[in-house]
């Protein structure tokens, strides 16, 4: 879609899987100039800088969403992996560049012991329950796990696992990475947050500052 909309774009992603059907893809296009241009790599948000070669100056926006962050669990106990994943995005960006990244409403799910029903990515028809387990550890969430039963004829039952940032956290972890005066806005299923407040997402939109220092380059 990006690059259907004109811009320029480098895909990354650790999974095989994912990457082959965006090679696919690449592929099928490839005699459309834009797709032949598209960069795919395979790289690790951890090791970003060394995976993903950077444009002069940096890109205009680094995109996580889908929910796609919080599947980085948190293995040490103090969020060192997740601090050094939104280095590695500001890092990336450009002065005045921004990052846009997303995560469901895991304070909701803390709050209710389950996730809403509405979905702003997916709707499908196909889904007969969803099943919501929270994990504590020394009295504070650890994991989030979500297990959904299918109504397709082939095995469709998956377990997904997600860290339970909550607004607070992950606002904290990106205004320290950013600095705390970096403009951030924050929309709620990409409404105004005022407009919803129970939304199943959460999409934060932060700027890298002109003077922001990228102690990764030194």
């Amino acid at each position: 879609m990006l690059i259907e909309e004109g811009y320029t774009l480098t895909s990354s992603d650790a999974s095989d899987k994912m990457l082959k059907g965006a090679y696919k893809t690449r592929w099928d296009r490839r005699r459309e100039p834009s797709f032949f241009d598209w960069e795919i790599e395979e790289a690790n948000w951890l090791t970003l800088p060394q995976d993903v070669r950077k444009p002069v100056g940096g890109f205009d926006v680094v995109l996580c969403m889908g929910n796609s962050f919080p599947h980085l669990l948190d293995e040490h106990g103090d969020l060192r992996d997740h601090k050094k994943c939104f280095e590695n995005f500001m890092g990336m960006l450009k002065p005045g560049g921004v990052l846009i990244i997303d995560h469901r409403n895991y304070d909701y799910i803390l709050k209710h012991g389950r996730a809403p029903k509405k979905n702003i990515y997916y709707n499908s028809k196909h889904i007969r329950d969803i099943r919501t387990q929270v994990i504590y550890e020394n009295n504070a969430p650890k994991q989030i796990t979500l297990n959904y039963t299918m109504d397709v004829e082939e095995d469709g039952d998956f377990i997904l696992s997600y860290q339970p940032h909550t607004l607070k956290s992950f606002t904290g972890l990106l205004k320290e990475a950013f600095g705390a005066n970096a403009k951030h806005t924050i929309y709620a299923d990409f409404k105004r947050i005022e407009d919803e407040p129970e939304p199943a997402f959460y999409i934060h939109v932060i700027e890298k500052p002109a003077n922001k220092f990228n102690f990764n380059q030194v």
